[in-house]
């Protein structure tokens, strides 16, 4: 049995036009360290709680938290971010998931 990693991410985006120069470059570098997009972007609605909603949620699947690290700390991904830097403030952490019983 494996857990998979979840990295979770709030993005506020100040610079929409920069931010677009930062999107292929992290999916090039969640492709890479074997991420699979679960949700990126879409529209979200608030069911309970003071949540405020997100301008942009993405939750990305890897197959365990430490290969979400791998991604995050890799030379792709902080070259993705040096694009991203005044572009978007962004919240992220990885998280694990439930053991697959599959």
């Amino acid at each position: 049995m494996s857990q998979k990693g979840y990295l979770i991410a709030e993005a506020k985006v100040h610079d929409a036009a920069a931010y677009e120069g930062y999107k292929p470059l992290s999916l090039a570098a969640v492709e890479q360290y074997g991420g699979r997009f679960i949700i990126r972007g879409g529209a979200s609605e608030v069911l309970e709680g003071k949540w405020s909603p997100p301008q942009r949620m993405v939750i990305v699947e890897f197959d365990s938290v430490e290969q979400a690290k791998c991604f995050y700390h890799s030379p792709e991904y902080q070259a993705a971010r040096k694009v991203r830097e005044n572009a978007a403030e962004m919240n992220m952490l990885v998280i694990s998931g439930i053991d697959n019983l599959l």
